[in-house]
């Protein structure tokens, strides 16, 4: 049942149900630790902390377990005695924005008077656009050697429409954001990170020789133990030298003075872990664009996102989704029937030039 061809649009599918599956675990989980009523109610910066330690010992657990690290080089560096793939030169850098990312996601919502909903609004729709325009870049540098379909670019359309139908509901408060000097730098950092990181990605997988076998494992491998080296270096500059402003202070109290629920709360976040995986696996996801990709992505956690606040609603008394919630719901159907025929039309090229066996 679970058997599919690499590339295939089984595979496609089968990534993006688990991608939903353990997102919506992962909202729903964020919502009992941080909002239920009965729950723990743990500060953002305190579940984000112990969230991010259970979200990062699960990917680690299973590179070192099924030696994902061990990928085969297009080209191998030699500096003296020691011996390393080329592809670690650029995989590097995409590790430090992967922390940038997961780090600067947390402190824009620590933010007080920022509104949660604009910044997440923004953030998503930035995404998608970053895809079509690494796509763009890379045709134009000659990396990539496929056109982007005309229904990838309505699905672009009606996705970024559907995340912004938010800003139309937003009240004039919800955009202090913007005016904001500190916010906007950590979420212009963000976004650079993030495109960074997609372009990187693309990169390595429009650029592996024909002899060579793509290796997304490996290359998901490499990012996330570089982003854990990271991330632990700038725990370790945050607890000891980052002041005492609020978030910072909060961090350094959640080590130092832990949670009874410490220990569930890290448990809580192997969710998030898991989902890391199949995010990073559909970005890179064999013989489509950069655009296709994103979109995917994206959909399918706003797809999870609303069917985390509807288990909430039921469950955990959270709030019912509001009318602009519905009517984006819409218009991400719309998106997922162009990508839909996007794929059909993507599979019969892949196919005609024995790229992937038939989907």
């Amino acid at each position: 049942m679970w058997k599919s061809s690499e590339g295939s649009t089984k595979e496609l599918i089968q990534l993006c149900f688990f991608y939903f599956f353990f997102y919506v675990i992962t909202g729903v989980v964020v919502k009992y630790f941080q909002f239920y009523p009965g729950g723990p109610k743990l500060g953002n910066i305190t579940y984000t902390t112990y969230s991010t330690l259970g979200g990062a010992l699960v990917p680690l657990i299973v590179i070192f377990a099924c030696k994902w690290y061990k990928f085969k080089s297009a080209e191998l560096i030699h500096w003296g005695k020691l011996k390393f793939p080329s592809e670690f030169l650029y995989i590097l850098p995409a590790g430090f924005c992967t922390a940038i990312v997961v780090t600067f996601t947390t402190l824009l919502y620590s933010f007080k008077d920022v509104s949660i909903m604009v910044a997440m609004v923004i953030m998503r729709g930035c995404i998608i656009v970053i895809g079509r325009i690494v796509d763009a870049i890379q045709i134009r540098q000659g990396i990539l050697h496929r056109k982007v379909y005309k229904e990838e670019n309505w699905g672009v359309f009606f996705a970024v429409l559907a995340v912004a139908t938010d800003l139309i509901w937003a009240k004039t408060g919800d955009f202090s954001l913007l005016t904001n000097p500190w916010a906007m730098f950590v979420l212009s950092s963000y976004v650079g990170a993030y495109a960074f990181r997609i372009y990187i990605m693309n990169y390595f997988k429009n650029t592996r020789p024909p002899h060579i076998q793509y290796e997304a494992k490996g290359y998901f491998a490499m990012e996330q133990i570089f982003f854990v080296i990271i991330a632990i270096i700038a725990a370790f500059i945050l607890f000891n030298f980052g002041g005492t402003t609020g978030p910072i202070q909060e961090f350094r109290d959640t080590i130092s003075q832990p949670s009874t629920v410490w220990g569930w709360a890290v448990l809580g976040g192997t969710a998030f872990g898991l989902v890391s995986f199949f995010s990073v696996f559909i970005f890179m996801f064999k013989g489509r664009t950069a655009t296709f990709a994103g979109l995917v992505n994206r959909l399918t956690s706003l797809l999870a996102g609303t069917a985390a606040t509807l288990i909430s609603w039921v469950f955990l008394a959270g709030k019912f989704p509001q009318m602009q919630e519905w009517f984006s719901l819409v218009l991400i159907f719309i998106s997922i029937a162009f990508i839909t025929k996007a794929e059909k039309k993507r599979v019969r090229e892949l196919v005609k030039h024995h790229e992937i066996k038939q989907a």
